[in-house]
């Protein structure tokens, strides 16, 4: 059998979301289903660390997709004819997009919908591209695959599909141990701006943008830092887009000199900046999952988080939830957990216990399992 996955997330050093998801999920796979071919789809020139085993392939299909008009040109034109030219089985899409020009059976990952709940926080183009496209692409899909529950039901309501179409596969987290010993600081200069061992702080990860709502977790920082805390905010994230009034207000803060942004930074120096915070703060507005809770959570550190979409799902009972429209009640958090050390502990004890809920084994045997079913089903079937 031969299967193709759309790899174009997979990009070294920039995992996020999708290209984590994307890394974790089919390292696995492919390991697990040595018996079958795996030609794994890049836009641009790849690592040869994304080459995970001797039955994957790697193929360079232009033009970078990373424009509407150019994802267009890849999903309708180059990727139909890649398929074809290599005689591909099934598809795999793990960022949401298909192609509409082949009848090569294909399965999505739909992460969430926050476009169509927040069209202001996309930019115009690819607002657009994903209000005329998902739908169709959810009704072309032969299998949808979604990180929460949350976001199977919203699609199940914005775009009337069959909830048998749509099967849950959660995030996971690595399972790595970071102590200050094995992590050398001093090799990023983003790190002089912290004085780590002598104060303490919040910290936010995530590409910023305004879904991700940091205008009003700064301003819920400044109304923290009015009862003379010492503690700073660390923001650990790529500068993504519609961030002028982000950047306006930082500019302004009383406190911006407590607060410190680090755009790129190692995984390595990631997990040692989450395993030393006092808490995570992660007030999104929308998410279909949010992989920062459950590293936090593993990772022995308390979280506040939003009281919307799917982060009460992921979060359970072991942190904070807040209205991420208030200001006040995520200063409230913060202070609480400063001022409540029991509480803090309680909350730690159990997030351990939430994020073993959540597996990379555990999924890419689910997905393992949904190829292997689909296999089974169509094996004798004529393409």
């Amino acid at each position: 059998m031969k299967i193709a996955v759309n790899t174009r997330f997979l990009l070294s050093n920039k995992l996020e979301g999708i290209g984590m998801f994307t890394h974790e999920i089919f390292k696995r796979v492919v390991q697990l289903l040595p018996e079958h071919e795996f030609y794994f789809i890049f836009d641009r020139p790849y690592s040869e660390e994304f080459v995970f085993q001797n039955n994957v392939k790697p193929i360079v299909v232009a033009p970078p997709a990373r424009h509407p008009f150019l994802w267009y040109w890849w999903f309708e034109k180059s990727i139909p004819k890649i398929l074809k030219e290599n005689n591909i089985d099934l598809f795999i899409s793990p960022d949401g997009f298909a192609s509409l020009n082949t009848s090569i059976p294909q399965f999505i990952v739909i992460h969430d919908l926050g476009f169509e709940h927040y069209p202001k926080h996309t930019p115009f183009l690819v607002q657009k591209y994903y209000q005329h496209f998902i739908p169709k692409y959810c009704q072309k899909a032969s299998k949808i695959l979604v990180v929460s529950n949350f976001t199977k039901h919203d699609i199940i309501q914005q775009y009337n599909i069959e909830e048998s179409k749509i099967e849950v596969v959660y995030n996971g987290f690595s399972n790595e141990q970071n102590t200050s010993a094995e992590i050398n600081l001093k090799s990023d200069n983003s790190f002089e701006k912290l004085e780590l061992t002598t104060q303490q702080y919040f910290i936010f990860i995530g590409a910023i943008h305004p879904r991700k709502n940091i205008l009003n977790l700064l301003k819920a920082f400044e109304l923290h830092k009015h009862s003379n805390s010492t503690f700073k905010l660390v923001l650990v994230g790529r500068n993504a887009w519609m961030n002028n009034e982000i950047h306006l207000y930082l500019s302004n803060m009383k406190y911006k000199t407590d607060v410190v942004w680090i755009e790129k930074i190692t995984r390595k120096n990631l997990l040692f900046l989450l395993k030393n915070a006092y808490a995570l703060c992660y007030p999104s507005l929308f998410e279909g999952f949010g992989i920062p809770l459950i590293e936090a959570m593993n990772l022995g550190v308390p979280v506040i988080t939003s009281n919307v979409s799917a982060l009460p799902e992921i979060l359970g009972n072991a942190g904070i939830l807040v209205s991420p429209t208030s200001t006040d009640e995520i200063a409230n958090a913060m202070q609480q957990l400063v001022n409540d050390k029991k509480l803090r502990q309680t909350l730690i004890e159990k997030g351990h216990q939430q994020a073993t809920r959540f597996s990379w084994d555990v999924s890419a045997q689910k997905i393992v399992q949904l190829i292997q079913n689909w296999i089974e089903k169509n094996e004798n079937k004529p393409k």
